[in-house]
């Protein structure tokens, strides 16, 4: 009954993609594997000799201004 086959896996795997979306999934993984690094660092006591800085996206909006048409004026 404690053991965890396949079929649970891939159920779990559908599941967390019909909650989140195929987009969000990999930004998910990555944070939570950023910061279970994090943990067991700080946990250990080590410190990583370089530092990875990602930038991760903020939002999936196009926040760049829009053009004008040519036959509207602006007011």
């Amino acid at each position: 009954m404690g053991n965890i086959g396949g079929i649970e896996i891939v159920g779990l795997l559908i599941v967390a993609l019909l909650l989140f979306g195929a987009k969000r999934l990999p930004e998910i993984g990555r944070s939570l594997g950023s910061g279970m690094r994090e943990f067991k660092d700080s946990v250990t006591g080590n410190t990583p000799s370089h530092t990875e800085t990602t930038q991760l996206p903020v939002g999936t909006q196009d926040t760049s201004p829009t053009p004008q048409r040519e036959n509207e004026t602006v007011r």
